[in-house]
């Protein structure tokens, strides 16, 4: 193709955002940014610094003294937190809920919002999240809304995390989960999670990682005529 364009990924926790832009972006040759990612390291530096989630000006002064840099590796970015790697420490539990929680606050967002531009500045870029087709990138050229249910999130995440997906008590308890989740971020008040107008809602629930991947390249295909 010979427009480089800028691909907004935006959905609820667990619908696959984050494999689907990792392999959309490799098939492309484009940067993959992962705002999640983003907002992981700075829920992991609060919780090694002390910083309550729930306190925004001390979250705003913690994150103008970070620096979060996102390297390409064949295996998905390295994530820098103020030059270490901290690309498994933000896979904890524990951080993903701090990230979720300091989330929500504008302060925080605005500065986040403003470190993503700078990094997918020019296009080329594939970004996921929750509010990049609304917020990040109002104007990106292809935006999909990736959905699943919340019961084929929760067995992913189980699964993900090496548990039992099988165990009953441990998918109802995972699946709650995911709805509190899904509830905090849609009724946020700083960019709750909506599908942008503009967006294309792909529902992953019975689909492949592959026909996912098909599906967002086809759509990428046809706007870069």
């Amino acid at each position: 193709m010979r427009r480089k364009l800028t691909i907004a990924i935006d959905g609820p926790a667990g619908a696959g955002k984050s494999t689907i832009a990792r392999q959309v972006a490799q098939r492309l040759g484009y940067m993959n940014l992962e705002s999640g990612a983003m907002y992981r390291a700075l829920g992991l530096k609060a919780l090694r610094e002390g910083v309550s989630p729930e306190d925004e000006a001390g979250l705003l002064r913690l994150a103008e003294r970070s620096r979060i840099e996102l390297e390409p590796a064949s295996e998905g970015n390295r994530v820098l937190l103020d030059g270490n790697d901290v690309s498994q420490a933000i896979r904890q539990a524990e951080v993903a809920d701090a990230a979720s929680r300091l989330s929500v606050h504008p302060q925080v967002r605005v500065w986040m919002v403003d470190r993503q531009r700078e990094m997918g500045a020019g296009g080329g870029v594939v970004m996921e999240g929750r509010d990049i087709g609304t917020k990040v990138f109002p104007n990106a050229e292809v935006k999909i809304f990736l959905e699943a249910s919340p019961e084929v999130r929760a067995v992913r995440r189980i699964l993900q995390e090496g548990g039992d997906a099988g165990d009953p008590a441990k998918l109802r308890a995972m699946a709650g989960e995911i709805r509190q989740r899904d509830e905090r971020d849609r009724n946020r008040s700083a960019s709750p999670l909506v599908a942008a107008p503009d967006a294309i809602t792909v529902d992953s629930s019975s689909l492949s990682i592959d026909e996912v991947v098909e599906r967002v390249l086809a759509l990428v295909r046809a706007r870069a005529k």
